[in-house]
């Protein structure tokens, strides 16, 4: 035994990086009390094959409301976003609003990145939507700071959100009325192929993007170029393509953050595979399929780098979206084909 240990540097080495390994499991395991984190480390990247991803929650819509008066939820989630997780690889745990900060900081040790939602509904009620979204978007930045890689990805009007929270949230909103309900393509910046989100894109996708118009807008609002250099954000924003709105305003289409594994785009990745109310158009194809799940997968990719877990499976079932049931909202005449609805604050008729 002390013969083959002492054979050769080789044998050596292969010792010392074993317990250096097994310090490291041992560190991690003690490193905070219910969730385990290991951070990133860019030259030996940690890959999690079980990913967890929140997804907020927003206000029920006013004609939701209508057709489900006596529950009177307080959110839902719609389930397109929801699918479009699983299908890349991940699972999902609901984000509620109307909590206070202590919430989330515990849900977000747990989970492994944040998806912020499009939808309809204002930044300016009390304990809500962009509430929340301040909460999570401040942690993560702590998070990211100490060295806890935490991603994070705006969808429409989340993305917007994004963009106003880095602005500082006042009572002026930082940005522009902007209205766009067509399929569009991108148009790339000129560097677009060295950033985060698209470096490693197939050149197919990226081909069906900048020449079809696959890319969802179903907006009211837009950020455009001034809203962030009025804010000095372009030093730590960076701008990857843009579109046209309907009356030929540009605006910014992708973006994603230069530090943090922030980003966010203000199209729709998640409707060409899961929404399918015909009026809206939403396009179906192939080529449109296969493009706009570069988003979510890309996404997911980046929550594989974070190791936040749950203390115990039990506690992780008594979190993850399989709880609920989804309703078929889009029979009602919702233009979400299906919804996770939460919280009701009436009385339910048994």
């Amino acid at each position: 035994m002390f013969r083959w240990m002492t054979g050769s540097a080789d044998s050596l080495t292969m010792i010392f990086t074993m317990k250096s390994a097994l310090l490291l499991i041992v560190a991690c395991i003690f490193h905070c009390e219910g969730a385990v984190v290991v951070t990133r480390n860019e030259d030996y990247p940690v890959v999690n094959d079980r990913p967890i991803i929140g997804v907020l929650s927003q206000e029920q819509s006013f004609y939701l409301h209508t057709k489900y008066p006596e529950e009177n939820y307080t959110s839902y989630i719609a389930a397109s976003y929801v699918k479009d997780v699983e299908s890349s690889g991940a699972r999902v745990v609901p984000i509620l609003i109307g909590k206070d900060r202590s919430y989330y900081e515990d849900l977000m040790a747990k989970i492994n990145g944040v998806l912020i939602p499009g939808g309809a509904t204002y930044f300016n009620q009390s304990n809500g939507y962009a509430d929340a979204g301040q909460h999570i978007y401040e942690i993560a930045m702590q998070m990211n700071d100490e060295g806890d890689y935490f991603p994070v990805f705006g969808t429409c009007l989340g993305f917007e959100l994004l963009i106003i929270l880095a602005s500082g949230r006042g009572e002026k909103e930082n940005r522009i009325t902007c209205y766009s309900y067509s399929n569009l393509p991108l148009d790339f910046t000129g560097d677009y192929t060295t950033s985060k989100m698209f470096k490693e894109a197939p050149e197919v996708v990226l081909d069906i993007l900048a020449h079809e118009g696959v890319t969802v807008n179903a907006h009211q609002f837009c950020i455009v170029d001034a809203n962030l250099e009025a804010y000095n954000l372009t030093e730590d924003w960076r701008v990857t393509s843009y579109s046209d709105d309907d009356y030929g305003v540009q605006f910014v289409a992708s973006i994603e953050h230069n530090r943090y594994p922030f980003y966010g785009v203000q199209f729709h990745p998640e409707k060409s595979s899961f929404e399918w109310k015909s009026s809206k158009n939403y396009p179906h194809s192939l080529n449109a399929v296969k493009a706009n799940r570069w988003f979510m997968d890309f996404f997911v990719k980046e929550c594989r780098k974070n190791l936040h877990a749950f203390a115990s499976q039990s506690e992780e079932n008594e979190y993850v979206i399989y709880n609920y049931e989804p309703h078929f909202t889009g029979v009602l005449g919702s233009a979400y084909h299906q919804c996770y609805l939460f919280e009701p604050r009436g009385t339910v008729s048994k």
